[in-house]
């Protein structure tokens, strides 16, 4: 079997095509890219389209042109995994819950909008969130994914390098 790479991303809440370089690296040899939500504009998805194929749903901050061109919720098939592909709502606690609940028959969830980074599985099922890349309120740390395909799935979360904090003068 071929192994394929999909790069994951979520809540990157960008106005322009602003990409942080460290992540437009790593989707460059993916194979498909998945937005989890919370794009905010356009332009981001034609700058992640430029490196892949790419998949997005709406998010709870999405307005505009974002929410007429995107669904809330899409399913796609990728070697024989269903993935699930949704934003999530309401507040943070309880999420891999309320996305299960979007979903029938999937191998693996992909979501966002609590900005923190998760993998975990339950009930065969894999749960990815990606973080956040851009935010520095609700995430300790910036963070997106790269998910490998096989005969199986195994997610990654890649953490963006940082700039050095100012010293104080």
């Amino acid at each position: 079997m071929t192994e394929l790479l999909v790069g994951v991303i979520s809540d990157t809440h960008l106005l322009e095509a602003d990409i942080p370089e460290q992540i437009i690296e790593a989707f460059r040899g993916a194979d498909i890219i998945l937005h989890a939500g919370d794009v905010v504009a356009v332009p981001v998805i034609d700058q992640l389209s430029q490196l892949a194929e790419t998949v997005a749903v709406r998010g709870n901050m999405d307005h505009g042109d974002v929410v007429r061109i995107l669904p809330d919720k899409r399913v796609i098939e990728v070697q024989g995994f269903k993935i699930g592909l949704a934003h999530g709502y309401g507040p943070p606690w309880g999420m891999t819950r309320k996305v299960r609940a979007m979903f029938d028959d999937v191998n693996c969830i992909i979501f966002g909008h609590t900005h923190q980074p998760l993998v975990e599985e339950s009930n065969g099922i894999l749960f990815f969130n990606p973080g956040s890349p851009t935010d520095k309120k609700f995430a300790k740390v910036n963070t997106f994914g790269l998910l490998e395909i096989t005969d199986k799935l195994t997610p990654r979360l890649v953490y963006l390098e940082r700039p050095p904090r100012e010293e104080a003068p």
